[in-house]
């Protein structure tokens, strides 16, 4: 199965972009962020996919982490 959501590298200043399918969300700063941006683009219950490392693929970071070093 392919993920659903991609969440980029981090950005310098902290936060992560976040897209779908090519399209872009917006940025998260936390899981609620994602969250949320994953409940505006209409996927179904979005706080499980958070949970479910399969369906987000994290690139330039490790998972679930939001802040610039």
């Amino acid at each position: 199965m392919k993920a659903l959501i991609t969440v980029h590298r981090l950005s310098p200043t902290g936060g992560r972009r976040v897209t779908t399918r090519g399209a872009i969300l917006g940025i998260a700063y936390d899981d609620g962020d994602l969250v949320e941006l994953a409940r505006s683009a209409g996927i179904d219950d979005p706080e499980s996919l958070v949970g479910d490392d399969r369906l987000i693929e994290w690139r330039g970071g490790r998972p679930h982490q939001y802040e610039a070093a």
